[in-house]
């Protein structure tokens, strides 16, 4: 995914080997497309249904997704 920041700095990250790395039951329906897609910005994170996932602003700038 190609991410836009309010400065201007674009980031592509790739959420595939997070999202398929965790064996929680919880993330299933993250890995297809339309579930993924149902990310809302909430104070300038990416959530996902009310905190099931989410990836501060800081870790997405930085390309790099911590689990």
């Amino acid at each position: 995914m190609d991410i836009e920041f309010f400065d201007g700095e674009h980031r592509l990250v790739d959420f595939a080997p997070f999202i398929f790395s965790v064996g929680h039951p919880d993330y299933e329906r993250y890995k297809s497309e339309a579930g993924f897609l149902t990310f809302k910005i909430e104070d300038g994170n990416l959530n996902w249904d009310d905190y099931t996932m989410i990836f501060p602003v800081e870790d997405l700038y930085s390309g790099k997704l911590v689990r």
